[in-house]
């Protein structure tokens, strides 16, 4: 089959399970990777090194799509850590060999955060990233998908920002000053987004896990494990609302423990998928809860043979399975035991 039908086939079937009706109930990506490609951080001074791996990746993800049939896409790797939209507003960034980079606070009180500014997406390194799209694209393919940067919800690029030893306090103490600064966030990161689906399109992969979009954004959203709900409906759940219906849905990859949030995610209008980090145990309960609402992603839908997988989840769960491979051998053996769970 050539590769721009190959595409075609396998965006039709996300599309068919977002839609949360007809025959696509289940997808399955399985993960091999190409151990002669050794990632770079994301450190400035790698540019180059990020640009040829990247290069790189996609081949190696465009000739995977020969020899083993599940649904994932080839897609551009613009990676990064979790610091970018922090740095932008003027914090300072750590840096090492062996770890992701890390935002380092910039605000320690509510007269600091009424100082900052929202910044021109193009005069921060945030424009460093739309020049190595640009590169990767030139390089390969201009139709290629790109893969969207780790973009964190509005609350939780806040909390990067502002010292939480002061801005969990504040948010009783001064709550006005925590919702001036998630309105300049959001401010600066749909900026961003509105250059980047005008660029390079509003079909992409997700930041994490890959899983393919046609439409909306994703993000993370992790600080509503430390909130209480009413916090959440005060200073997440309105930015996650109008981000939603800004770019025609939401993806949320979650990883703290925030099952008593589960309502409130399940009322964002257009939430396309969700990803959990979670115990077993709490997954089979979000399987569950979720099953009428929307795609599921989660870490965890079994153990041991991929066929048995299945005991674990509601029939009319839209689920999403993944499973490792060490070898191209392993990884043509867990598609076929997907394959017959169809």
């Amino acid at each position: 089959m050539a590769m721009d039908t190959q595409l075609e086939k396998r965006k039709a079937q996300w599309r068919q399970c977002f839609s949360m009706q007809g025959e696509s109930k289940r997808l399955y990506l399985v993960h091999w990777q190409d151990n002669s490609l050794t990632r770079p951080q994301p450190h400035p001074d790698q540019y180059d090194l990020r640009l040829e791996w990247a290069v790189a990746k996609y081949e190696s993800l465009v000739n995977q799509m020969e020899w083993l049939d599940d649904h994932k896409l080839p897609f551009l790797d613009v990676f990064t850590g979790t610091e970018i939209f922090a740095e932008a507003f003027g914090c300072s960034v750590h840096r090492s060999a062996e770890n992701m980079p890390f935002a380092l606070p910039c605000v320690h009180s509510a007269a600091e955060a009424a100082k900052l500014r929202v910044p021109d997406v193009a005069a921060t390194p945030l424009a460093d990233l739309f020049n190595l799209a640009d590169r990767l694209r030139e390089r390969t393919d201009n139709q290629a998908l790109v893969r969207l940067p780790d973009i964190q919800s509005p609350i939780d690029i806040a909390a990067l920002i502002w010292d939480k030893n002061d801005f969990y306090p504040a948010m009783l103490t001064a709550p006005e000053a925590v919702l001036e600064l998630t309105g300049k966030v959001q401010e600066l990161l749909t900026a961003f987004l509105d250059e980047w689906f005008a660029r390079y399109g509003t079909e992409y992969i997700a930041h994490f896990p890959d899983y393919f979009m046609d439409s909306g954004m994703t993000l993370s959203e992790d600080e509503i494990g430390a909130l209480s709900s009413e916090m959440f409906r005060q200073f997440s759940l309105p930015n996650l609302e109008a981000l939603s219906a800004r770019y025609g849905g939401l993806g949320i990859h979650c990883c703290a423990n925030a099952q008593h949030q589960w309502e409130l995610l399940q009322q964002i209008p257009d939430l396309r998928l969700l990803n959990l980090v979670q115990p077993p145990e709490v997954l089979l309960e979000a399987y569950e809860f979720f099953a009428d609402t929307v795609v599921q992603m989660h870490a965890w839908a079994g153990d041991g043979d991929p066929r048995t997988w299945v005991q674990n989840l509601p029939a009319r769960a839209r689920v999403v399975l993944q499973a490792e491979a060490e070898t191209k051998d392993e990884a043509k053996r867990l598609v076929d035991a997907f394959r017959e769970l169809e």
